[in-house]
């Protein structure tokens, strides 16, 4: 037997998940600003991709 998920903590990292996405989606346009804008577009597509997943946990932990 597997040990019973605990939702509480699931729900803590999702939001971890979401803030760093967060984080990275506002401090984004510091990249552009500065010329650098390969950089900023990258932060852009992992901050997506944080966003989503956080999104995607948060739902899973709430379903349980």
């Amino acid at each position: 037997m597997g040990t019973p998920r605990d939702a509480r903590r699931e729900r803590l990292v999702a939001l971890l998940v979401l803030g760093i996405g967060a984080v990275l989606l506002v401090s984004s346009p510091t990249w552009f600003g500065s010329g650098r804008a390969g950089v900023g577009a990258g932060q852009l597509v992992l901050a997506a991709a944080l966003l989503g997943t956080g999104a995607l946990l948060l739902r899973r932990s709430r379903a349980r």
